[in-house]
């Protein structure tokens, strides 16, 4: 007899929302990495596929071995292809167990690799680009965890000042006064793995432009074991959709106990018609290539008139 073909490996997700593209993999319990190019950085580092070696920056939600098998690779690919050291940002938990590993491997390989690794508490920040930093958010999962929100901060002229003269200004400014104030603007939001909770309630969250969640169980029987697991469930995600500023929600980690279709199907008949545009999943691969298919279309029109 032929043997069967041998089984065919998850496409990466591609999901852009100008001006970013969010790609990657999410399977739940099997490999989570999530790149945001544009802004340098992937959050998990699940297997470690090769787009992930472009981004500088790996933010880890949680330990588990899904979210985080591909790390010691992640390091020595970006200084074997010349691609300078890679930065793991982590929970502060995490910062002595990834040393271990990196000794480990130490041993394993007779050569040392060159990683570094920041600790961020919750609600501490990291700039990664000019004016661009990467804030820290508490979460609930089985494991110590967090999500992140990137931000763009902002100097603009105090409220109280609009339609002023130059030459006022530059008078305040002289005496020593601060004309502009500081807003933060949030980009995107990556929850990681997590449980409903306080955490939802936040303003950069809630105010993200692209949000990034995890959606594990989508079947009405599943909330028990969304429970269990300290998982969303569509529910979940339902509830946050009516309080969410984001353009573009994107689902993660959904579970191969249901396949594509009927999680696509369990989507459109519970989602508000109101919210369905937001909403996309990033493994499914159909909906989202006819969707970029359209943008394409659109910008080649756009391009003709």
């Amino acid at each position: 007899m032929i043997p069967r073909e041998p089984p065919r490996q998850p496409q990466i997700g591609f999901v852009y929302y100008p001006p970013f593209r969010v790609q990657g993999m999410s399977i739940a319990g099997e490999a989570t990495v999530v790149q945001v190019p544009e802004l340098d950085v992937c959050f998990d580092i699940g297997k470690c596929p090769r787009m992930a070696l472009a981004s500088p920056y790996v933010a880890l939600s949680h330990g588990h071995m899904d979210h985080s098998a591909g790390l010691a690779y992640y390091f020595s690919q970006r200084q074997f292809q010349g691609m300078g050291v890679g930065t793991l940002i982590c929970h502060p938990g995490l910062e002595e167990p990834i040393h271990n590993i990196m000794r480990a491997w130490v041993n394993l390989e007779g050569q040392q690799t060159p990683y570094k690794v920041v600790p961020l508490a919750p609600d501490g920040e990291l700039e990664i680009k000019n004016n661009i930093f990467l804030r820290a958010i508490e979460t609930i999962h089985t494991a110590s965890s967090q999500g992140y929100v990137i931000i763009e901060r902002r100097s603009k002229l105090r409220a109280d000042l609009i339609g002023q003269p130059q030459e006022k200004l530059m008078e305040l400014k002289k005496a020593g006064q601060a004309i502009t104030r500081t807003i933060d603007i949030p980009l995107v939001c990556f929850t990681g793995d997590t449980m409903w909770g306080s955490h939802f309630d936040r303003p950069d969250l809630l105010g993200a432009k692209i949000l990034i969640t995890e959606c594990t169980f989508v079947e009405p029987e599943h909330r028990d074991r969304a429970a269990v697991g300290r998982h969303l469930h569509l529910d979940n995600i339902i509830d946050l959709l009516d309080r969410s500023k984001a353009e573009a929600v994107i689902l993660t980690h959904t579970s191969r106990r249901t396949n594509m279709s009927e999680t696509r199907r369990f989507i459109d008949a519970k989602i508000p018609p109101e919210h369905r545009s937001r909403v996309h999943l990033l493994m499914d691969s159909r909906a989202n290539r006819a969707r970029y298919a359209q943008q394409l279309q659109t910008l080649d029109s756009v391009k003709s008139t």
